[in-house]
């Protein structure tokens, strides 16, 4: 994948340079928040190879390296969420390999097919918050201050996708117990 980042002119900067060399450094922490966000390797893929021509496009906006990370990640946030919103993202099987599995890995698999399932029926919104809080392991904190939101709305996402993930697994439980 690092073949797709931006290649400068011959007259290379320093600060372009700098870019290069951040780019390079946080290519695959990108890919994988693009990941988990997407769920999708190909959609995350293209998403982090955009957001990197984005950030490329924008670097001179950028007044302190230092705060390359969390200026980036908005860029790649924003980016996702524009796919998400896109409807382009095909729900992908969480368990597309056939195994012979005991009774807990079938369970487990289903679980995660009932989570993969509500994730996706979140909204944009919700599900970068979630891939960020869940998958990140980001703080409250964190989140809102590279999605530039505020803190209690960054709650109020989890709270509702939580509540949302949780009536998911309960319908599950009570389809499987119906049955």
């Amino acid at each position: 994948m690092a073949d797709g980042l931006p290649v400068p002119a011959r007259n290379t900067t320093p600060r372009d340079a700098a870019f290069l060399l951040l780019a390079d450094q946080h290519l695959d922490r990108a890919y994988r928040l693009a990941r988990a966000i997407l769920r999708n390797p190909a959609e995350a893929q293209d998403a982090t190879h955009d957001a990197f021509v984005q950030a490329w496009g924008k670097w001179e906006s950028l007044r302190d390296p230092g705060r390359f990370e969390p200026w980036f990640d908005r860029i790649l946030v924003n980016t996702c969420r524009n796919r998400l919103r896109s409807n382009r993202l095909l729900v992908t099987d969480i368990s597309t390999e056939v195994t012979l599995a005991t009774s807990d890995q079938v369970a487990r698999n289903e679980d995660r097919e009932v989570i993969g399932a509500a994730i996706a029926a979140l909204t944009p919104d919700h599900q970068v918050v979630v891939a960020l809080r869940f998958y990140r392991d980001l703080t409250v904190g964190d989140i809102a201050s590279r999605l530039g939101i505020p803190e209690g709305t960054v709650r109020s996402r989890i709270h509702y996708a939580l509540r949302r993930l949780q009536e998911a697994m309960e319908a599950a439980d009570t389809k499987g117990t119906a049955r």
